[in-house]
Order: structure tokens, then C-alpha cells, then sequence
């Protein structure tokens, strides 16, 4: 199977939002005809409705009959979390696919940049991995610092307990955006996935707005870097 792992969209009406790079991005995904698609986080960036309607009219575009969709710090502010639900559902759930089971969950609170999974939702995601299947876990906010940053002020506060459950568990990916910065880190042979940002001048360390592509075929994954019309980047060279 194939996934699209997008995030950090910051659609707004200001100079910042790249519309022209999130249309070749999106053009480029229903091209490669994907069957999963991830949304992890800051669809918009202030949380405004005008913001969430442009966000809703370039996602519906995205042709992938499924898609995950997460909420990030920036679609909460401004009471944003209550929009969210109205365009796009809930923020954390579970999709069952023949091939994996995906897990996802909100760590986005009102108004604050550092993330916070919560014990009921690391409940949550200890009741639903599943074994002899392949688990992944999204999340806006990172659970690990992601080099070339800056000042580590936006992780998630209770990182340390989320780890200390999958370090158990064992789940084959945690896909997460947030810090613009596309990055790979293994843990305790957990495969941490980091996208960058897809259509914003906002970059940090890699300047060129990217998603990501996973390849699935059993249990072996294999993750490259997309450079928005322009080409893969292996993780390996990247990182």
C-alpha cells in the first residue's frame, strides 16, 4: 500500500500561504493514486472559518477516497477546535485497512503552541494496537526534538509517558508534522516519521516545501521525502 503523509497546510489570505505549491502537491498525490492519505495538522493558520472553508475546498480535491485528518496547534486558536469538527470530524480515531491499523489522536489544546496527548488518549492508543498487525500512531505535535528547530518550546508536555507506552507496544510508525522540518528518527525500532510543510514560506533547516510518500509491503516500510514539483529525497541522504 501506498500513504501520503502531509501537514502544515497554514492555509490564510496572507502572503505566507503558498496556494500555487499546495495545488501541484495535491496534483501530484492524485497522481500517484495513494490509498491512504494523512493530514496531520495545522490545516489553517489561525483558525479562522474563512481559513477552514479554503483548507475544506483543497482537501475535498485530494481524490483518496481515504483520508486521516488531525488537528494541529494552529486550528485551535480562536475557538478553532470547534470548527475543526464541523469541517472534517473528529480529530483522533481509529481506521481499520487490510493491511495496518492506523491510530490518531489529538494533541492540539486552545491557544497553546506545545502539544499534550492526555492519559485518556494514551488509554486510548495502548487499547487499540493490535498485535500481529501494523500499528501506526499520528499526531500533530512530535514526541522526539527534530534538529535544525531552533529552541525546543512546542513538544508535546508528556512525551515521556506516550514513550514509555510504545516503547511497550511497539507500533511500526508515528507520523507527525508540526515543526516543518521533514526528518526520520528510530527509537527502540520505532520508525518516527517527521513532514515537513507542504504550502508555507514558514521552512526550517530544509528549505523546500515537501510531503511524505510511504511505501507498505508486509512489514517493511520505506519512506521518501517528496519535494513539491521537484523529486524524492531518501530519508537515508536526508538524515
Amino acid at each position: 500500500m501506498i500513504i501520503v503523509q502531509l501537514s502544515d497546510l497554514h492555509c490564510s489570505s496572507g502572503p505566507q500561504f503558498l496556494r500555487d505549491k499546495l495545488t501541484t502537491a495535491i496534483n501530484e498525490i492524485n497522481e500517484l493514486n495513494p490509498d491512504l492519505v494523512i493530514i496531520a495538522g495545522d490545516l489553517t493558520e489561525n483558525g479562522f472559518k474563512t481559513e477552514f472553508e479554503e483548507a475544506k475546498r483543497f482537501i475535498d480535491q485530494i481524490k483518496c477516497p481515504k483520508k486521516i485528518i488531525t488537528m494541529g496547534n494552529h486550528d485551535s486558536l480562536y475557538t478553532g477546535y470547534l470548527l475543526f469538527e464541523e469541517f472534517f470530524n473528529s480529530p483522533s480515531g481509529i481506521l481499520e485497512l487490510p493491511d495496518c491499523k492506523v491510530i490518531y489522536v489529538n494533541t492540539a489544546r486552545p491557544d497553546r503552541d506545545e502539544g499534550r496527548v492526555g492519559r485518556d488518549q494514551i488509554k486510548f492508543i495502548q487499547e487499540n494496537f493490535e498485535e500481529g498487525k501494523m500499528n501506526i500512531l499520528v499526531m500533530h505535535h512530535h514526541l522526539i526534538p527534530v534538529p535544525d528547530t531552533g529552541l525546543e518550546v512546542a513538544i508535546v508536555e508528556d512525551a515521556g509517558d506516550v514513550l514509555k507506552v510504545l516503547s511497550k507496544h511497539k507500533p511500526d510508525l508515528v507520523l507527525s508534522g508540526h515543526r516543518h522540518r521533514p526528518w526520520m528518527w528510530k527509537l527502540n525500532d520505532i520508525d518516527f516519521l517527521f513532514s515537513g510543510a507542504v504550502s508555507t514560506i514558514r521552512l526550517r533547516g530544509f528549505f523546500e516545501n515537501s510531503y511524505n510518500v510511504i511505501k507498505i509491503k508486509g512489514r517493511r516500510i520505506w519512506a521518501k521525502l517528496k519535494i513539491v514539483g521537484g523529486p524524492y529525497i531518501d530519508f537515508d541522504r536526508l538524515t
